[in-house]
């Protein structure tokens, strides 16, 4: 799950942090960088589970109201599409997924409020009333629904944001990328693997956690001699007004692209521009390029960097 744009993402976030705080040891500060990981890989779970704590509180207050004394005769006889959702069921019961909770102790119980407010924007969705009026009955069906209430209702509920930022400053920006990942698995998942269904691994092979490792310890044991060429093509700016994030991604970027000869300069260059653009100013993704440009040229004059 853990892909190589949120490796480095978070080998940014760290190589930041390691020179804010300036009270950091490498190996502490790796180790912070493997527990950032791990805690996007609990939120992947988190965010799996929280269908099914969805689901479940809509069981509930539809038998509750089974049982009232002057229930209607829609509550008495109530559309159960959703709670009977074939996909949920299956997620429900998932065996990776009940491993990984129980192991790590995660759950929604503690945030009833939040999941009841939540479902309650579902409900009321166009997603939610055209799937319970459809006459298509089937699992595909059911897991589409789910893609759709997570794609358009979940991952962009503002109080979810603010619930995870405030439970875990690891969590801060994550939803977004952790989101695309949930959506991949949803669609992944086949009614015939049943509880065995698999869900994504925390990193793809034992080259992307190396991966992880090496460019962060590269970044920072290079980091001088980086951030002094770095220097030499921004001359014509004021460098104390370079946003220092601009600076920590241009550090990050010129490790990759010495270090990792398998991955094309063009492609490294135009994820830490996008990185740029998402995390640093509007223009530093413009600055970004043309200084990260310029360092390339460099370094090809060099004979330091033979690919391309």
């Amino acid at each position: 799950m853990v892909n190589r744009i949120l490796i480095r993402i978070k080998v940014v976030q760290m190589v930041y942090s390691y020179y804010i705080t300036k009270d950091k040891t490498l190996d502490t500060a790796e180790k912070e960088l493997f527990f950032s990981l791990d805690k996007a890989y609990e939120l992947y779970h988190l965010l799996l589970q929280l269908m099914v704590e969805l689901t479940r509180t809509q069981r509930n207050r539809v038998e509750a109201a089974k049982t009232k004394f002057l229930a209607t005769a829609e509550e008495k006889n109530p559309n159960t599409r959703f709670i009977d959702n074939r996909f949920i069921s299956q997620l429900e019961d998932n065996v990776m997924l009940r491993n990984y909770l129980d192991e790590h102790k995660i759950s929604w119980a503690n945030e009833p409020e939040f999941i009841r407010g939540l479902l309650e924007r579902i409900v009321i969705s166009d997603i939610y009333e055209e799937y319970m009026s459809s006459p298509e009955d089937s699992y595909d069906a059911d897991v589409e629904f789910w893609r759709k209430i997570f794609k358009s209702v979940i991952s962009e509920d503002t109080e979810l944001v603010e619930l995870l930022e405030s439970q875990s400053l690891y969590w801060n920006d994550d939803l977004d990328i952790i989101s695309t990942f949930v959506l991949k698995t949803i669609k992944r998942f086949k009614e015939k693997s049943g509880v065995e269904q698999g869900l994504l691994p925390m990193f793809k092979d034992e080259e992307d956690a190396a991966f992880a490792r090496d460019l962060f310890r590269y970044t920072i044991l290079e980091g001088d001699k980086h951030r002094e060429l770095i220097n030499s093509f921004t001359k014509n700016w004021e460098i104390e007004r370079v946003a220092f994030m601009d600076v920590v991604i241009m550090m990050v970027a010129i490790a990759e692209i010495k270090h990792f000869p398998s991955i094309p300069t063009r492609v490294t260059l135009n994820e830490y521009i996008e990185i740029a653009k998402a995390y640093s100013t509007p223009k530093s993704g413009v600055f970004v390029n043309g200084i990260l440009d310029s360092v390339i040229s460099q370094l090809k004059k060099e004979g330091a960097l033979t690919k391309e």
